[in-house]
C-alpha cells in the first residue's frame, strides 16, 4: 500500500478500502465460536458475542416448537429465571446498540464536514485557473496559491485524526459486503442496522479520503503549472526586451542610410558590401522572434494568454522586425538597380552613343530604344544603325544573292568594328563571363556586359582608340535585330556566340568548328537536332538583311539531311564531316564562305590600269 503524500506534509493515510481487511474475519470467526446458534430472535442479531457464554443453555429450539426435553416440562421458576435471563440480554443488547449509534453518529458529521470542506477547496483551486499571461499576476497567483496549499496542509492533521478514527470504528464492527442494495425498513434487525450503519461510515470515509488525495495532488500539480508558466513568461519578457534594444539600435542605423540619389556612382558597391553586413548582422534575430512567438503559442497551448500589454510588445516586435526586413531588401535592391543602372557595367555609359537630338532610353526590360525630340517619335534602332541599313540599300543592285549578303555583312561586319576582334579574344571573353553552356539565356545587361569587356580587351590588344559605348550600342542594336526582334530582353547564349562568331576577323574553317563544338556532346559528335539548331541560328543572319529566301529560307531540314548524308548511315556526325559538307558551300551557308573571300579579296591588288580613273593597280574587287 502506497500511502498519498502531501508535498511538504509528514502525514500519511491508508487507503479506505484496506480498513476492515485486516480484522473482518477474526471478528466473524469469533462471532461464531463464542455464541450459539440463537434461541430467540433477540439473540440471532447481536453484532457481538454475549459477555458471558452461560445464558447459551437457558433455551433450546425444543421450547419454541412446542416440545419438552428428556427430563419433562420445565417448572415455573425455571421458566421464569429463563425469561428473566433473556430480557437481561436484550437490555444488553438494546444498550450496546444505542452505544454503537452515538458513536458512529460522532464519526459521521465531522466526516461530512470534511467532504464539505474538501470540495469547497476542490472548485476554489480549479477557480485560481485560467492564469493570466502576466508575470505579476501570475507571481501574485504563485503566493495565493501558496497560501491556499499552507491552508490545506494546516487542515491535515484533523483530517488525519477523523480518518483513522472511522479506521479504528470499521476495524471493531466490520459489515458484509451486499450483493445487491437492501432497502431500509421497520423489520430491520439490529444486526443489519449496525452494518448499515458501519456501511455507511465507510462510503463517507472513502470518499473524504478520496477527495483529499485528489486536493493534495491537484495543488502540487498547480503550484508545478505556476512554476512553469512563470519561467515561460520570464523567457518570454526578457526575450522580447533584448529584441526590442536590438530593433532599436538596427532602426538607428536605418535612419543613417542617406537617400540613393545623393550617392556617389563610385560609392555604390561599398554601399551594396554595407548593407550586406548589416543583413548578416541582424539576422539572428529571425531565430529571435520566432522564439517568441513559438513560446506565445506554447502559453496559448496551456490555455494561458498574453496579457494585453505583452500581446501589444509581441505584435510591435512582429510588425518593427517586418519593416526592418523590407526596407533591408527594397535598399540592397535600390542600390543594385542603381549600380546596374550607373555603375561602370551599367547602360549608363552608353547614353553618350547618341547626339542631340536623339536620347538613349530604357525600357522596363532594359532594352533600349532611341527617341528623337525634334521629331518627337521613338524607334528600336540607333540612329547611326538606321543610316547603316539605308547604305546598305545600295548594294541591292548586285545581282547575285551570296555576294550581295556578303557585301551587306561587310559592311555591317566594319560598322561594328568586329573585323578587327579575333575567335580567340572573343573565346576569352565568353568563358570569363560563364557562357560556356549554350543553353543560358542572357538578358540585356549580360550581353552589354560581354559587349563592354570585348571592345575594351580589343583597345588593349591592337592599342587603337575605340568608341566603346558607340560600338557596345550598335553591337547590342544588331543583336537584337537578329536573334531577338520581339524585343524581349532575352537571348540564348548559343544565339550571341553564333552572331560574334560569324562577324568576328578569324578565318571561315575556324569559324565552323568552333560553332560545331556548342552543339556537340562530349565525345565531339552531334546528331540532327543539335545541327538543325546551329544551323537556324546561323540562317537568322542572312534572314535579318531580307536575304534569307536566296538560303534555302527558315527550314533547315534539307540542309540537315544534306549533311548527315556524310555520316555513313550513323545518327550522328563528327566535326570533319561537319566541314567536309561545309567546304562543298551548301545553300544554307554559302553566305559565309563568301564573306570570308570578299574580306579576303579586300586587300588584293590587281595590277592593272582603272578604265575610269585610270588608277593602277587596283585594290580590291574589280
Amino acid at each position: 500500500m502506497q500511502p498519498m503524500v502531501m508535498q511538504g506534509c509528514p502525514y500519511t493515510l491508508p487507503r479506505c478500502h484496506e480498513w476492515r481487511a485486516a480484522d473482518q474475519f477474526h471478528h466473524s470467526s469469533s462471532l461464531r465460536s463464542t455464541c450459539p446458534q440463537p434461541q430467540v430472535r433477540a439473540a440471532a442479531t447481536a453484532p457481538a458475542p454475549p459477555q458471558d457464554g452461560a445464558g447459551g443453555s437457558c433455551l433450546s429450539p425444543k421450547l419454541f416448537n412446542g416440545s419438552v426435553g428428556a427430563a419433562g416440562p420445565l417448572e415455573p421458576p425455571a421458566m421464569n429465571l429463563c425469561w428473566n435471563e433473556i430480557k437481561k440480554k436484550s437490555h444488553n443488547l438494546r444498550a450496546r446498540l444505542e452505544a454503537f449509534s452515538d458513536h458512529s453518529g460522532k464519526l459521521q458529521l465531522p466526516l461530512q464536514e470534511i467532504i464539505d470542506w474538501l470540495s469547497q477547496k476542490d472548485e476554489e483551486l480549479s477557480a485560481q485557473l485560467p492564469l493570466q499571461g502576466d508575470v505579476a499576476l501570475v507571481q501574485q497567483e504563485k503566493e495565493t496559491h501558496a497560501a491556499f496549499m499552507e491552508d490545506v496542509k494546516s487542515r491535515g492533521p484533523y483530517i488525519y485524526s477523523v480518518l483513522e478514527s472511522a479506521q479504528a470504528f470499521l476495524s471493531q464492527h466490520p459489515f458484509e459486503e451486499l450483493e445487491e442494495p437492501r432497502s431500509e425498513s421497520k423489520d430491520t434487525s439490529p444486526r443489519q442496522r449496525i452494518q448499515n450503519l458501519s456501511r455507511f461510515v465507510w462510503k463517507q470515509a472513502t470518499v473524504a479520503s478520496e477527495l483529499w488525495e485528489k486536493l493534495t495532488a491537484r495543488c502540487v500539480d498547480q503550484h508545478r503549472h505556476i512554476e512553469r508558466i512563470l519561467e515561460q513568461l520570464l523567457e518570454i519578457q526578457g526575450a522580447m526586451e533584448e529584441l526590442s534594444n536590438t530593433l532599436t539600435q538596427a532602426e538607428g542605423v536605418r535612419a543613417t542610410w542617406e537617400p540613393i540619389g545623393d550617392l556617389f556612382i563610385d560609392s555604390l558597391p561599398e554601399h551594396i558590401q554595407a548593407i550586406k553586413l548589416f543583413k548578416e548582422e541582424f539576422s539572428p534575430m529571425k531565430d529571435g522572434v520566432k522564439l517568441v512567438n513559438d513560446l506565445a503559442h506554447q502559453l496559448a497551448i496551456s490555455d494561458v494568454h498574453l496579457s494585453m500589454e505583452n500581446s501589444r510588445a509581441l505584435e510591435q516586435i512582429n510588425v518593427r522586425w517586418k519593416q526592418l526586413q523590407v526596407s533591408v531588401g527594397e535598399r540592397l535592391k535600390q542600390l543594385q538597380d542603381a549600380h546596374r543602372d550607373f555603375g561602370p557595367g551599367s547602360q549608363h555609359f552608353l547614353s553618350s552613343s547618341v547626339q542631340v537630338p536623339w536620347e538613349r532610353a530604357i525600357s522596363p526590360n532594359k532594352v533600349p530604344y532611341y527617341i528623337n525630340h525634334q521629331a518627337q517619335t521613338t524607334c528600336w534602332d540607333h540612329p547611326k544603325m538606321t543610316e547603316l541599313y539605308q547604305t546598305l540599300a545600295d548594294l541591292n543592285n548586285i545581282k547575285f544573292s551570296a555576294y550581295r549578303t556578303a557585301m551587306k555583312l561587310r559592311r555591317v561586319q566594319k560598322a561594328l568594328r568586329l573585323d578587327l576582334v579575333t575567335l580567340t579574344t572573343a573565346l576569352e571573353i565568353f568563358n570569363e563571363h560563364d557562357l560556356q553552356a549554350s543553353e543560358h539565356v542572357m538578358d540585356v545587361v549580360e550581353v552589354i556586359h560581354c559587349l563592354t569587356a570585348l571592345y575594351e580587351r580589343l583597345e588593349e590588344e591592337r592599342g587603337i582608340l575605340v568608341n566603346v559605348p558607340l560600338c557596345v550600342d550598335m553591337s547590342l542594336n544588331w543583336l537584337l535585330n537578329v536573334f531577338d526582334s520581339g524585343r524581349s530582353g532575352k537571348m540564348r547564349a548559343l544565339s550571341f556566340k553564333t552572331g560574334i562568331a560569324c562577324l568576328c576577323g578569324t578565318e571561315v574553317k575556324e569559324k565552323l568548328q568552333y560553332l560545331f563544338s556548342q552543339v556537340a556532346n562530349s565525345g565531339s559528335q552531334c546528331d540532327q537536332r543539335h545541327l538543325g539548331v546551329l544551323l537556324h541560328e546561323a540562317i537568322q543572319v542572312p534572314r535579318q538583311l531580307g536575304e534569307v529566301a536566296a538560303f534555302g529560307g527558315s527550314n533547315v531540314e534539307p540542309s540537315v539531311r544534306s549533311c548527315f548524308r556524310f555520316s555513313t548511315g550513323k545518327p550522328v556526325i563528327e566535326a570533319s564531316q561537319f566541314l567536309e559538307w561545309v567546304n562543298l558551300e551548301p545553300q544554307s551557308m554559302v553566305w559565309l564562305a563568301v564573306l570570308h573571300r570578299v574580306t579576303i579579296a579586300e586587300q588584293v591588288k590587281h595590277q592593272t590600269k582603272c578604265s575610269i580613273c585610270r588608277q593602277c593597280p587596283i585594290k580590291g574587287f574589280r
